[in-house]
């Protein structure tokens, strides 16, 4: 008699029929309109500094560059402005941003307020302002020691009245980059543990939260620096001539030599912004571990 198999009773899956991804098209439209929107004007800037008419295709304009007068003088104070505004916005902004991460939040929104102030009163009116107090000092001054800080100021080689100004115009971006930075970092439990630890205020602000803030360091400089090297208003009314101011004068004179100058400006500042990203896609420090401190009497 032939054995008996158990046929089984339960119920076969049916195959499961994967959907096929249909290509999105649109992302690739999106990108190509994008593409061009912000391509077109740069090519088209490009043939207009290469190409004269009845001569054909020439470098003159940027052959001629770094021979123009007034060029290096301009960038290099350009640049000096941006590194120092840079320096003075965070040295400000840092510290005020973590106290009141560590103290009452009700002073966040001052903090914030005070900040945000620069969006609304708009550069013509502050270089107004200023421009005024700068007339007014000396006038009033002339017999104290503040005659000869409201000359220094106002240096051509290195005028910090543009400095101060700068940094007053980068406060709302250096500030929502920082702020960004700050609430994905648990401030108070990083600072607890450092001084713990035995380290001072100075240490752990140096050693413990700028590390973490790296990235949001970065894009607050670059935003700073791009502030910088394309401001032209404040500049120009107070008399200076950085290095936006140079390039509005020579388009006078040389509109191809201009154009090109502003290529390469853009140039200059997309590798900065290539080096300044370099820097904050760093690994981010962990909180240092400092010598705890002695306690008399315990070994």
């Amino acid at each position: 008699m032939a054995a008996l198999t158990p046929v089984s009773t339960a119920p076969v899956a049916a195959p499961v029929k994967t959907a096929r991804r249909r290509p999105r098209y649109w992302r690739g439209a999106v990108l190509t309109v994008a593409g061009l929107y912000f391509l077109t004007p740069l090519v088209s800037s490009f043939v207009f500094t290469v190409h004269v008419p009845n001569q054909g295709v020439t470098f003159a304009a940027y052959s001629g560059i770094l021979s123009a007068e007034g060029f290096t003088e301009s960038l290099f104070l350009s640049l000096s402005l941006a590194v120092a505004t840079i320096a003075l916005a965070l040295l400000l902004v840092v510290p005020a941003l973590v106290a009141v991460r560590l103290g009452p939040p009700r002073l966040r929104a001052v903090v914030e307020i005070v900040c945000m102030l620069p969006l609304v009163v708009p550069p013509i009116a502050l270089v107004t302002g200023i421009a005024t107090v700068l007339r007014w000092g000396p006038d009033h001054f002339s017999r104290t020691h503040l005659y000869q800080t409201f000359l220094a100021v106002q240096n051509e080689s290195f005028p910090v009245v543009l400095v101060l100004a700068y940094t007053v115009l980068a406060l709302p971006f250096v500030h929502r980059s920082l702020d960004a930075g700050l609430r994905a970092v648990d401030v108070p439990t990083l600072v607890e543990a450092a001084r713990n630890c035995g380290a001072g205020r100075l240490y752990v602000i140096l050693r413990v939260i700028l590390p973490n803030l790296r990235s949001s360091l970065a894009g607050a400089s670059f935003l700073t620096l791009a502030l910088v090297l394309g401001e032209y208003t404040v500049a120009s009314l107070l008399g200076f001539r950085p290095f936006a101011v140079w390039i509005v004068s020579v388009s006078g004179a040389e509109a191809r030599m201009s154009v090109a100058v502003s290529l390469l400006s853009l140039l200059i500042t997309w590798a900065l912004l290539l080096v300044l990203s370099r820097a904050g896609t760093g690994s981010s420090a962990a909180v240092p571990t400092a010598a705890p401190t002695p306690v008399p009497g315990k070994e």
